[in-house]
């Protein structure tokens, strides 16, 4: 995480600290993720109401056009880049030549009348129905889908406003769920979420199952299962087997007593050196070892493969690579401190 990202979660603390003395809300643990923190002056750490309106604005065409959080984030950090979320050609801001807006998008290439592009909810819409048409956007890196879009003099500037751009949009909360899902998505200030929306039926190492090393979210059958940070792929296996040692496919229903095992799971290594496994897919996984994946990116289905006795994920949270027993944590309180409440449905 840059510097400056670094500096706005600390300035968000800040702010969370103020709003809770003076008793403006109550903070159970951690903040909401989908609360929309701002320090008293009613600034956002080091961005403006200015800028965090148009990063609203954004978020919201986003929404309107049924765009995923990870395209959210990318057209945040493209309009970090190009104008520092100022709606530059308006109201005589400074602008390069005929580049007009939030993207600096120009009227001569047929970006839309100047009239047009100075009203930043008709450039997030521009720049979203742009970025679509780019062959395989949601799994390129920022800077790549970026300049596919802009087309920029320095394709790689991108890349250092994916931080910044990733606790903005979290910042701005609540967004619908993706097809498939129930609820919202939520991505908290620290840039982790709810991997998919569903409700928590099973507790970390409970009374009554003492080794069940995370917790199960159950949902519909296909239901999207969602990267709760942005990572690496690590781990892609179809992990189980009948208890007395038949064949067994990962790509049908298990059993809770005649299959044990994780059936189809992923493992995700984040940043931190933190590890999370998502356990029970209905199909192989469409992710990829080796592959880099963002905050809300589609990893796989919801699914009942391997031991289990209905449709489920099953979360594990762990502190280090490998992820082993001894290392497992509590999926509830681990997300908690990074802003995400796994009990919220």
């Amino acid at each position: 995480m840059t510097s400056r990202a670094i500096a706005l979660l600390v300035s968000v603390v800040v702010g969370i600290a103020f709003l809770c003395v003076a008793g403006m809300f109550t903070l159970t643990g951690a903040a909401s993720a989908c609360s929309v923190i701002t320090t008293p002056d009613g600034t956002t750490g080091r961005y403006d109401t200015e800028q965090t309106h148009y990063v609203r604005v954004i978020v919201t065409i986003g929404v309107q056009h049924g765009i995923p959080l990870r395209g959210q984030i990318i057209a945040v950090a493209t309009a970090l880049q190009e104008s520092g979320l100022r709606n530059l050609g308006n109201r005589g801001l400074h602008n390069d030549h005929d580049s007009l807006g939030l993207f600096q998008q120009r009227p001569g290439q047929g970006w839309g009348t100047p009239a047009q592009l100075r009203d930043p909810a008709y450039a997030a819409g521009a720049f979203y129905r742009k970025l679509i048409t780019v062959p395989g956007w949601t799994t390129l890196p920022l800077t790549d889908a970026a300049q596919q879009v802009q087309r920029s003099a320095y394709p790689d500037a991108y890349a250092k406003r994916e931080s910044d751009a990733t606790v903005l949009v979290g910042l701005v909360g609540r967004q619908p769920a993706s097809s498939g899902g129930s609820g919202e998505q939520c991505i908290s200030v620290g840039g982790w979420m709810k991997p998919v929306q569903g409700r928590l039926v099973s507790r970390f190492r409970d009374a009554g199952r003492p080794g069940h090393d995370g917790v199960d979210i159950a949902a519909a059958k296909g239901t999207p299962i969602h990267a709760a940070a942005s990572g690496l792929v690590i781990r892609v296996v179809c992990n189980a087997h009948l208890v007395d040692g038949g064949p067994y496919s990962c790509d049908v229903d298990g059993h809770p007593v005649n299959v044990v095992g994780c059936g189809w799971y992923v493992e995700l290594l984040h940043p931190d050196s933190t590890v999370t496994r998502y356990c029970h897919m209905v199909r192989r996984p469409s992710a990829d070892v080796g592959q880099q994946v963002a905050i809300g990116q589609v990893i796989g289905q919801v699914g009942s493969s391997g031991h289990s006795s209905g449709p489920h994920v099953h979360l594990e949270t762990h502190t280090s690579r490998p992820a082993t027993k001894a290392n497992a944590v509590d999926p509830v309180g681990f997300l908690a401190i990074r802003g995400v409440d796994l009990a919220a449905s």
